[in-house]
């Protein structure tokens, strides 16, 4: 597993679910987080499910693709604290690198 595959890209694009191939984050929204992992400040209206995730001892809300249900990551309130400068900044959609595929403009 390497999270690292689109950690340092910014392309334009959009990033889409590796499974189903739904869409579900614009390279707009991208950002450098300072973290292993591809960082987004937001999803695609309705592309991505939500729910809570308390393994490993702690409490987490997971996200998940709404088509086909694929673990995507995490999202977390630590935007601006990991680097987003963006107006908009706030949640941080922490996504493995292997649950993507970006689709080039």
């Amino acid at each position: 597993m390497s999270e690292e595959k689109y950690t340092r890209v910014f392309e334009k694009g959009t990033y889409n679910c590796s499974h189903c191939g739904a869409q579900l984050f614009p390279s707009g929204a991208k950002f450098s987080s300072g973290t292993a992992w591809p960082s987004f400040r937001k999803a695609l209206s309705g592309a991505i499910k939500t729910r809570p995730d308390h393994s490993l001892g702690m409490t987490r809300t997971e996200i998940l693709c709404a088509k086909c249900g694929q673990h995507l990551g995490h999202v977390f309130d630590d935007g601006k604290e990991c680097g987003d400068t963006h107006e908009q900044a706030g949640q941080r959609f922490c996504v493995l690198s292997e649950a993507l595929d970006l689709e080039k403009k």
